[in-house]
């Protein structure tokens, strides 16, 4: 299965699948925002579902490119279990946008986990997006590779960005 998203489908595509995350969730992102989403009949921030996946056992792991602002503090100080247990490396050049779940499928598309990218939005204020949801094998792996490449710090040695990091992966 090959799937081309775009605008809102993002958010029915994409965030269902996170609910039904079973073992890993991988999250790269430029940008990360205090993004909200429909779980059943509630609005919640993305971060309870976060923390409910990591609640059951779930291994989440998130890059992303800048610390977030407030509004995104305030609701992780909400969230005890992501304290320890959500798994973050922060790397400025980290442009890239992908999900990966359960190593079995990966979106990969232009939208950062933002409300106007890939939370709820009303469709007049939603960023224009678009995005590949996929199941093939050889897609899926070489996306986790290319995050586990930045997770484990393979590039940080050679970097010509390191004066913009505040915390490199590998010193």
């Amino acid at each position: 299965m090959l799937t081309y998203i775009a605008n809102s489908n993002h958010y029915k595509e994409v965030i269902s699948r996170v609910q039904s995350v079973k073992h890993m969730f991988w999250i790269g992102t430029a940008d990360i925002k205090d993004l909200y989403i429909e779980v059943g009949k509630e609005k919640k921030p993305f971060l309870a579902l976060i923390a409910q996946l990591i609640r059951r056992g779930v291994e989440v792991r998130l890059i992303h490119a800048k610390e977030p602002g407030s509004n995104f503090r305030e609701d992780f100080d909400k969230y005890p279990v992501l304290y320890d247990r959500l798994e973050r490396v922060l790397c400025p050049r980290v442009h890239f946008k992908m999900l990966v779940f359960d190593g079995k499928e990966v979106y990969v598309g232009s939208a950062n986990l933002t409300g106007a990218g890939i939370g709820m939005k009303a469709e007049s204020t939603r960023n224009f997006e678009a995005g590949i949801l996929t199941d093939d094998q050889e897609i899926v792996e070489k996306a986790m590779n290319q995050f586990d490449e930045v997770w484990i710090g393979k590039h940080c040695k050679k970097c010509k960005r390191r004066e913009f990091c505040p915390d490199p992966i590998v010193r």
